[in-house]
């Protein structure tokens, strides 16, 4: 079971997300809160799977949230997920640079949201396909272009195959129809990757590539 915790100032929105996500024989939901610090408080004391976060929130906002669940300095960091109606470029990049795990629309729709629990439940990260393309534009031109630290040891020809297929969005399935590889074998590459460009999730590894010229 993927044990999911909501958080979301209004009440609708967490019995709509409480439906469709236990409407799922794999997910169950621990908790759902009305405002960041009850969200931090327990989150830390269920340990979720993954927490949903809404931006808009009393006490601590969802970007707080996430960086005191999942940011670079927590030594045992949360899988996020910020669910939102607003879709501001400065919320993306600050959820994701604070360790979200993915970023969805609101009006994404249930099939969507799933798909988005379940792959940070397993270590992916989805990102709304309409911000994808934003973030990608952000990371790969225009005159604010962040450099890319050089990565501790040289990429091997099949990881940089693998992290090509994640800057396009791919899944770890996909990846291994696309280059004829098993998951295992995927999975690998990726850990190696992210190892040696020290990126701590997909969506970091999308960012390195994007802004290194791996992907183009």
């Amino acid at each position: 079971m993927i044990r999911v915790l909501i958080a979301d100032d209004q009440e609708m929105v967490r019995m709509g997300f409480r439906m469709i996500l236990e409407s799922h024989d794999d997910i169950e939901v621990v908790a759902d809160v009305a405002d960041g610090v009850s969200a931090v408080s327990k989150a830390r004391e269920l340990r979720p799977d993954v927490c949903l976060l809404d931006i808009r929130m009393p006490g601590l906002d969802g970007l707080e949230v996430t960086r005191q669940l999942a940011g670079p300095d927590v030594a045992d960091p949360l899988k996020v997920v910020v669910v939102t109606t607003f879709d501001l470029d400065e919320y993306v990049h600050t959820a994701l640079r604070n360790g979200a795990s993915g970023f969805l629309l609101k009006d994404a729709g249930p099939a969507l949201l799933i798909e988005a629990v379940r792959a940070a439940d397993r270590g992916d990260a989805l990102v709304s396909p309409q911000i994808t393309v934003r973030l990608l534009k952000h990371f790969n031109g225009g005159a604010v272009k962040p450099q890319a630290a050089s990565p501790s040891e040289p990429l091997t020809p099949r990881e940089l195959d693998v992290l090509q297929a994640v800057a396009r969005g791919l899944t770890n399935t996909e990846i291994g129809a696309e280059l004829f590889m098993s998951l295992s074998t995927v999975k690998t590459h990726l850990a190696s990757v992210q190892s040696k460009i020290g990126a701590r999730n997909r969506v970091e590894s999308a960012a390195w590539a994007w802004r290194s010229g791996v992907v183009s």
